[in-house]
């Protein structure tokens, strides 16, 4: 089966998706992020082939998301840690964690909570907030060019914005 590539598009969500989008390597971060480290130990927990897990691995650590480093105690052996960019995916990870406690039946319950170390303290729930912590939805945020903007995306913006905020366009943006 052919997979659509999204390294073309100027979208950084399809862009992102183009390099964890693949479910085995956001798991692969998550084992990561529990403190796995060993080959043997990913295959296990995950119930990943031998051959889908190594490729995972060589794509992670081409994109700068995971990186090889020497075991200690076990020579010539190397394990997998995040790197600076891998770690910058836990908030993903949290907020795909929070979605489906909230969204997904009874057969996948909650089976652990994320506390504050120091504290004890929970977690609050990921959201988008402004400034002063005042949550936003979707129909709160506006979208407006950024630096790489392009005709499509001027358009895009002014589709989204109009059909999500209730926008009236402009007469000399209308299309005729």
């Amino acid at each position: 089966m052919y997979r659509k590539r999204f390294t073309g598009m100027n979208c950084s969500i399809a862009r992102a998706l183009e390099e964890v989008g693949e479910w085995w390597s956001l798991l692969i971060v998550r084992e990561c992020g529990q403190g796995t480290t060993r080959f043997d130990e990913f295959q296990s927990h995950l119930g990943i082939a031998r051959n889908v897990l190594t490729s995972r691995f060589e794509r992670l650590i081409e994109l700068g998301i995971v990186e090889r480093f020497p075991l200690e105690g076990r020579a010539n052996t190397e394990g997998y840690r995040l790197t600076p960019k891998g770690e910058a995916l836990f908030p993903v990870l949290v907020t795909l964690k929070q979605w489906g406690d909230d969204w997904l039946d009874e057969t996948c319950q909650q089976r652990l909570e994320l506390v504050e170390d120091g504290t004890g303290q929970p977690v609050e729930k990921m959201t988008v907030h402004t400034g002063d912590g005042r949550p936003l939805s979707l129909r709160d945020i506006r979208y407006v060019p950024g630096p790489g903007a392009t005709d499509s995306t001027l358009e895009l913006i002014q589709r989204r914005n109009q059909r999500v905020l209730g926008e009236t366009p402009e007469p000399d943006t209308e299309k005729r």
